[in-house]
């Protein structure tokens, strides 16, 4: 932090869902912020914000902004409250739940808290201790990233990989089933480093994203197919020998067995999967197994697959037989975060003094079918949300919506805005901003601890995470110290090895990580025998193997297009911004982007109206005829909600809940859907 005479400059760190977690400058002027702008002396980020974090500005001084304490005056849903005193909102909800928990038992009341904001604290601290002291269900799953992880862990051991920044050493850089320029931007600099240098930069992507037609070369599989495509690769390199014999040998087990796993899967056989030429999966495979290093980049969209597990589990297997990780610049680098586990200790947040009772699961994914299943015992009687906004965010989104029409359930939501899901809820809590937080931001996308300092007091009545939890906590009569621990001794408690002041002072630090991230160098994989497995007795599958999804494992029927649900916007991050004016207005959707041969077919031309169906919803959107996409897939970009009481265009409505293949993620892109005229 520093000032002048005229303007207070403060440090922080951006909190979104984003693999950047870029650092910041907040310029404030007699307690007003007047100006956000990216840290030039960040490492990563560089100075540079996106387009939305730009204006962040906007969002935290918008005039429908939440500021005080709401209860329900009309219909759920009507979007009718009335302001209220935070005694009075407290005194509601101390009620209800006491009454609840008394007649149902606490797993009757369900938390729901997502990644609206990554910080250390105001994501998940003190809401583990307030739930466990009430008993209430344990949320599972995840939205993103954990279906990913486990898949590598299935052959490493663990979830890591090689430092994403690294790929400027590398002579060939694949970008598998990740859209870099838009979802992941700070990365793209690094991308054109190698490239200036000679790389060759590769994009596998099932959808022709601004980083596809930024690259050299551009493959473009059928959705899901992937792995049809690594195997094919791992056949050509094996065959051609181009695969490092020593590194296999010294650093993993299973090759024999891998080897005769993958002789079937000529390139052909995968051609007639993946819907990609043979020559050019000779070619793809060729020119990996030659370049001396070689660089996988992949994030996580991959993972909502059906067999989204295996996607990252048979990718790992590439580097392995061909010995990239001994170079830097080789590898494989999917999320970084697990290397935060160096100096931040999350678990502090689960230590408690108080008896906890066996709590059962559910996973987070399932929103819509617990709060709908009359079978469920105890019924979901409660619901909590912070840090999202389900009724955008998750699939199977119309069976939500239903649950939370429920007359028996009461809900409780922290918001910063009147969200779809805010319009649901009984009792609505104002949430602070990150110009109004302390916080520490862990990174997935490099390897930085960022400082969040408050820049500006909270505005109105708004009130950080942590401070909604011990308001809670006393309204509800607990009086376990552990309840009330105040924001920064959490952040103290939570990190080690790292000078806190110092982190405060210079807003960002290092983790205590050699410069040169080199994890699988020297073999030292997290496996029992500390090699690599290329065959895990432990799975199913012991060998990688492509399984095609389920033709209808929710009542698609044979509905003829695979729906995909990708981020295409510029001005606004996942749900949060596409309502605010200047950002949602300029992308002119949501609209359905399909192939001019589909759209032919069923009359459809540039414009028209059509009806996005499956047994789940529909949605009446504009279409849009695109080479984006193959023949047999459509796309409906992922984001936008409501905000005014019509029914919300929001793609989720349309897509399955169906559980990965492991790692507790969700099946968004297996989705089936038929598009007709209106």
């Amino acid at each position: 932090m520093t000032s002048t005479a005229q303007s207070l400059r403060v440090f922080g760190t951006c909190h979104h869902d984003c693999p950047d977690s870029c650092g910041w400058v907040a310029t404030v002027d007699d307690g007003v912020a007047v100006k956000l702008r990216g840290n030039p002396e960040h490492p990563y980020s560089r100075g540079e914000l996106c387009p939305k974090v730009n204006r962040f500005l906007d969002r935290v001084y918008a005039p429908d902004r939440l500021l005080q304490p709401m209860l329900r005056t009309g219909p759920k849903g009507s979007g009718q409250y009335a302001p209220a005193t935070w005694d009075e909102a407290l005194a509601v909800v101390a009620e209800r739940l006491g009454s609840i928990v008394a007649e149902w038992g606490g797993e009757a009341v369900l938390p729901w808290g997502s990644a609206g904001t990554q910080g250390l604290i105001q994501m998940s601290s003190l809401d583990r201790r307030f739930f466990a002291r009430l008993g209430a269900t344990r949320q599972t799953g995840s939205l993103c990233g954990a279906t990913a992880s486990a898949g590598v862990a299935a052959s490493f051991g663990s979830g890591r990989g090689a430092d994403p920044s690294d790929l400027r050493f590398a002579e060939l850089v694949i970008l598998w089933a990740t859209n870099t320029r838009l979802t992941n931007r700070h990365l793209w600099p690094f991308v054109e480093e190698a490239r200036a240098a000679g790389a060759t930069i590769v994009v596998i992507d099932p959808i022709r994203t601004i980083t596809a037609t930024s690259a050299d070369w551009f493959i473009q599989p059928l959705p899901g197919t992937d792995t049809a495509l690594m195997l094919a690769m791992m056949h050509i390199l094996i065959r051609d020998d181009l695969i490092d014999h020593d590194y296999i040998d010294r650093y993993t087990e299973g090759f024999d067995r891998l080897v005769a796993h993958v002789a079937s899967w000529t390139p052909g056989r995968a051609a007639g999967v993946c819907g990609v030429a043979a020559e050019e999966i000779e070619r793809l495979a060729t020119a990996y197994g030659a370049a001396s290093p070689a660089f996988i980049r992949t994030l996580i969209g991959a993972e909502h697959h059906e067999n989204g597990a295996t996607f990252f589990r048979t990718l790992a297997c590439l580097p392995t037989i061909t010995g990239s990780w001994r170079h830097r610049g080789g590898g494989l680098a999917r999320s970084v975060g697990t290397y935060s586990d160096v100096n931040v200790d999350d678990s502090v947040f689960d230590r408690v003094s108080f008896p906890v009772p066996e709590r059962r699961g559910i996973n987070m994914n399932h929103l819509g079918a617990v709060l709908t299943d009359p079978s469920l015992q105890p019924p979901i009687k409660a619901l909590f949300v912070w840090n999202g906004n389900p009724l955008v965010t998750v699939p199977d989104a119309a069976r939500i919506q239903a649950g939370l029409a429920r007359d028996d359930l009461f809900t409780v939501v922290s918001e910063q805005f009147l969200t779809d899901t805010a319009r649901y809820a009984d009792v609505i809590f104002p949430a602070t901003t990150q110009l109004e937080q302390v916080d520490i931001v862990p990174a997935w996308g490099h390897l930085y601890l960022g400082w969040n300092e408050p820049a500006i007091a909270p505005l109105g009545e708004a009130v950080p995470n942590t401070e909604l939890w011990r308001r809670l906590a006393n309204a509800m009569g607990f009086t376990e110290p552990e309840l009330y621990e105040d924001d920064e001794t959490l952040l103290r408690s939570a990190v080690t090895g790292i000078d806190v002041d110092e982190l405060r002072t210079r807003g960002f630090l290092r983790l205590d990580l050699p410069e040169e991230l080199l994890p699988y160098r020297d073999g030292g994989f997290a496996t029992p025998s500390g090699r690599a497995m290329l065959a895990n007795d432990d799975l199913a599958d012991a060998l990688p193997e492509y399984r095609a999804p389920l033709e209808s494992p929710h009542g698609d029927g044979l509905l003829p297009l695979r729906l995909l649900t990708p981020k295409t916007h510029t001005r606004f991050l996942n749900s949060s911004y596409s309502h605010l004016p200047g950002h949602g207005d300029r992308e002119a959707g949501p609209f359905v982007e399909i192939d001019p041969e589909d759209a032919a077919v069923r009359g459809i031309v540039e414009g028209s109206p059509v009806r996005v169906w499956n047994d789940r919803a529909e949605l009446i959107l504009p279409a849009t005829l695109s080479d984006r996409v193959r023949p047999g897939m459509v796309a409906v970009p992922f984001g936008w909600w409501r905000g005014d009481g019509d029914t919300p265009a929001t793609a989720n409505r349309l897509t399955s809940a169906t559980d990965t293949d492991w790692g507790g993620g969700v099946a968004f892109f297996d989705t089936l859907v038929d598009v007709a005229l209106a």
